[in-house]
């Protein structure tokens, strides 16, 4: 059996070595020529996935290696009897660790302590959820808002849209993709959005660049305490002039730590060996073994919490990577958003750091930072 796959899957040639010959290529260049003769195809989130792309071809099996599934037509799939796997919840602890990042970034730049914050959570799923954890254990207080959950347990737990925009001072968005219907989060940012939040808050999205409408974007813009974007509109040909207006500015790979693509990898192995009825051979913790733990060093930080995180992931490494984007000629400005992704360095997340804190390390503080996966010593 031939497999096709997205060069960007880690391990993917190992993993799925015992199904045949593994080729690997670039997302975007993913053609319907390639695929003809492939019986697995694996892809991530660049690589439309439909009719166009997969009639009269061999697949009978198709997965990608990410959360979200909006670059898949699923129907077309179930219609002509081919199999399907997606890696929920794969990348939903490196997205949690991206949003803290930027949101230590932000209340040292500006001076303000996170816990007299209010956090609104919009979508409260696998990434949500985790957000959420994360900010309990920091003392955050926050807001959830999830119309599906709330419809489908009762509780009045999650708050109308209006009420978490009205009342929080960071809203963070981890909604799916839904181009219509009665949930439909295309353009949910909008003006309207945008008007109903507080003054001075600061907006998150992580979630797909199309959940936000750019243009009412950047004309709301002067009434937010910032703004964080790490996905955009019409990727990757983005909007220099949105990227300009934005406080931090990634290029879509929140999701990106090394334990999230490998847990992608991972996931649909499994899901392969299962749907052929296969044996597993290889497994992405055993690809992890032996792999180096970090150290960081926090004994005289005022906030060892802050420091650990920022450490662990600098944000704004990222976001002065992709600014460069302005300096290279139009028509290359694509190529290079790719390339930050293709070429994205090797991000650990907070379960591989050690932190020495010092033996009179604050308890509260100890606590925190277990909470947040990290590993103390004193």
């Amino acid at each position: 059996m031939k497999v096709l796959a997205d060069e960007n899957i880690p391990f993917v040639k190992e993993a799925f070595a015992d199904f045949g010959f593994v080729r690997t290529v670039p997302g975007r260049e993913i053609t319907r020529g390639l695929v003809e003769n492939s019986g697995i195809l694996l892809v991530r989130s660049i690589t439309r996935v439909d009719q166009e792309l997969l009639e009269a071809s061999t697949v009978r099996f198709v997965a990608t290696a990410t959360i979200g599934t909006d670059h898949v037509d699923e129907n077309y799939l179930r219609q002509n009897s081919i199999g399907f796997a997606s890696a929920p919840g794969c990348n939903a602890d490196s997205v949690a660790e991206y949003v803290l990042s930027a949101l230590f970034h932000l209340a040292q730049k500006n001076n303000y302590a996170l816990q007299s914050m209010t956090l609104g959570i919009v979508g409260v799923g696998n990434v949500g959820s985790r957000v959420l954890k994360r900010a309990q254990a920091l003392g955050i207080s926050c807001l959830l808002c999830d119309p599906p959950k709330r419809r489908l347990s009762g509780s009045d737990i999650y708050l109308s849209l209006d009420d978490v925009l009205a009342q929080s001072d960071i809203v963070t968005v981890h909604v799916p993709l839904i181009m219509n219907g009665p949930e439909a989060t295309y353009h949910m940012i909008d003006a309207g959005f945008i008007d109903k939040m507080k003054q001075g808050a600061v907006l998150i999205n992580t979630s797909r660049g199309s959940v936000a409408d750019e243009q009412s974007m950047r004309a709301g813009v002067s009434k937010l305490g910032a703004l964080v974007l790490d996905v955009w509109e019409n990727e990757p040909a983005i909007s220099l002039q949105t990227m300009k207006l934005a406080d931090i500015a990634t290029p879509h790979i929140a999701g990106y730590s090394f334990e999230g693509k490998m847990k992608g990898a991972g996931m649909i192995y499994q899901a392969a060996c299962s749907y052929f009825f296969k044996d597993a051979s290889w497994s992405s913790t055993q690809a992890l073994e032996g792999e180096q733990r970090k150290v960081i060093f926090a004994e005289d930080k005022h906030d060892p919490v802050s420091a650990a995180v920022m450490q662990a992931y600098p944000v704004m490494n990222d976001d002065t990577e992709l600014r460069k984007i302005a300096q290279i000629d139009t028509f290359e400005q694509g190529a290079y958003f790719d390339s930050l992704r293709k070429n994205y360095p090797v991000r650990r997340e907070f379960t591989n750091f050690d932190v020495h804190t010092g033996k009179e390390s604050n308890p509260i503080k100890r606590k925190q930072l277990e909470a947040l996966g990290f590993s103390v010593v004193e």
